[in-house]
């Protein structure tokens, strides 16, 4: 009788289980038994992996195979399982030592020709193979740049079966011949799924990735939306855009990713997960460290906003901004419940989904930017008369936004239409990207360094309690939002909204605590009544 072990990763979500992969022979009429809760694509691994092994020019063993993978418990689903269960069958054949497999974590999909293709989820992978103290990883050769990524972990990256039997057996390494030139690498098609290209709106764009023409300065006037979205970046605040069509909603979320910092390294690897799941990650950029931009069709479901599908869940828009931009274009098209449904995730910073094959939870902090018509014509204004609906239209309209997702939005502002002298004003462009983007790193460096002792990062975070307790405003700057309270103009919630945006308007000013002009103009952005603040940020720093 012939066993070995060897070890690979189940992954629920972008959190990883390590799977043992073990392979028992005895002797009785040849048959190949796998066990341990797989799916259908892991099931095809038996004929997959006898395949590759004969292709290898490895014998396949004529007696008894049993391959089970421990714990049995856990679901097991994906193609990811059949190097180590190649690897562990090959060790109960004595092909290859099975002490030396022992300690080893392989994850990789293997080709009928031994091939080794890579798989979605190599990072978060290999994250939980680290987590549980194994130090050598084995994984497909195009995707060992995303496995290095891991600290502490001794990466082999292998193109085929062949190579990898040659290492684990001490044998002389054979070359494998390249694809002819000219032609894509075909391995790297599993480090992506179909159609979910940057033309779908669900892609990990960030600053890097736009073109340097587009700039901030590009968007004529709108000198209280262009603030708006600089308080926006700088202190990870939701907005709101209302205005009429053609106004600059949509050019100016397009370029806030770029107005935003790079990415932590430990934001980095979190982004970098959920796009390795997701299918997303672009190949030949293991890291993705500028803040991704999502803008979804106003037809998305909700499973497309949130996460869902059949068996276990995929991540959703939510999860693929994670700490970035999750853009609403036409925000009243889009259905109600997947509307409503981003309510938790915007309070919590993750959504959880529960599904008959088990519950996944995805993390989801991003910033969500909505932009809306006034009404179905997309014309109506207090200023003019240009509306052809009826009040009821545009009532029922302005309400397809739920009043509680509107309470958990912190900055609303009304784009004003475009006039001739604004687009014929010469020498009247705005600030550019680079001088933006400068003040927004300055004021959460700011906030960085007054919150680097609490699990918080951003102002956004900072729950209510701590700022009215640890970091409280100047005396008498709440009067006026308190007074709002009372007459019903602010929920509890909104006033612990109006101070942290406070607070990150006195980070962009350099203040050291928010007075009665920071929290003014923080209660005029986040009620839509002028209260006289001043909306140039660019004058005042």
């Amino acid at each position: 009788m012939g066993f070995a072990r060897t070890c690979s990763v189940a992954l629920v979500g972008v959190e990883g289980v390590v799977v043992e992969v073990q392979a028992d022979l005895e002797p009785g009429v040849a048959a190949f038994t796998l066990v341990g809760l797989p799916d259908k694509s892991l099931t095809e691994s038996k004929d997959r992996v006898r395949a590759a092994v004969v292709n290898s020019g490895a014998a396949w063993p004529q007696k008894k195979l049993t391959v089970g993978l421990s714990p049995a418990s856990v679901p097991k689903s994906g193609s990811g399982f059949d190097m180590a269960v190649a690897a562990a069958v090959l060790g109960a054949a004595e092909r290859i030592d099975p002490r030396v497999l022992a300690d080893i974590v392989m994850i990789g999909e293997l080709g009928l020709d031994g091939r080794v293709r890579p798989v979605r989820g190599i990072l978060p992978a290999v994250l939980a193979a680290a987590d549980a103290g194994y130090e050598q990883v084995v994984v497909p050769e195009c995707a060992a740049a995303e496995a290095s990524l891991v600290p502490g972990v001794s990466v082999l990256g292998v193109r085929s079966l062949r190579q990898l039997i040659a290492v684990l057996a001490d044998e002389p390494v054979p070359d494998e011949e390249p694809d002819d030139l000219g032609r894509p690498d075909p391995l790297l098609a599993g480090l992506r799924m179909p159609g979910t290209g940057a033309a779908t709106g669900m892609h990990s764009m960030g600053a890097a990735h736009y073109d340097p023409g587009h700039d901030l300065a590009d968007v004529v006037g709108q000198g209280a939306a262009r603030t708006a979205a600089e308080i926006a970046a700088a202190g990870g605040h939701h907005l709101f855009l209302e205005g009429p069509p053609g106004a600059g909603k949509t050019m100016l979320a397009e370029r806030m990713p770029a107005i935003l910092p790079r990415l932590s390294r430990q934001d980095s690897l979190e982004v970098t997960a959920v796009h390795s799941v997701a299918g997303l990650l672009p190949p030949g950029k293991p890291l993705i460290d500028v803040a991704p931009y999502c803008a979804p069709h106003h037809s998305a479901t909700m499973q497309a906003l949130v996460g869902g599908g059949p068996h276990m869940a995929r991540p959703g828009a939510v999860s693929l901004s994670h700490r970035g931009i999750l853009f609403l274009d036409e925000t009243p098209e889009f259905s109600g419940q997947a509307l409503d449904a981003l309510r938790q995730p915007l309070e919590s910073g993750y959504v959880v989904i529960a599904r008959s094959a088990g519950v996944v939870r995805f993390p989801a902090r991003f910033q969500m930017v909505l932009a809306a018509n006034p009404c179905p014509c997309g014309r109506y204004s207090q200023k003019n008369d240009f509306c052809d609906c009826p009040s009821t239209s545009i009532r029922r309209y302005q309400a397809r936004i739920s009043g509680p997702l509107l309470d958990r939005v912190d900055l609303r502002v009304t784009v004003d239409r475009v006039t001739r002298e604004d687009l014929s004003a010469c020498g009247a462009r705005g600030e550019t990207t680079a001088t933006v983007a400068d003040r927004v790193r300055a004021a959460r460096e700011r906030a960085g360094a007054r919150l680097a002792d609490t699990p918080w990062r951003t102002n956004s975070e900072v729950p209510g309690r701590e700022l009215r307790s640890r970091w409280q405003a100047v005396r008498g700057a709440m009067d006026e939002a308190e007074r709002s309270l009372e007459r019903g103009a602010l929920t509890a919630r909104g006033i612990d909204r109006v101070l942290r945006v406070a607070w990150t308007v006195a980070d962009l000013k350099g203040h050291d605590r928010p007075d009665d002009t920071d929290v003014l103009l923080a209660l005029q952005l986040r009620t839509g009544v002028s209260r006289g603040a001043s909306m140039t940020l660019g004058a005042l720093v």
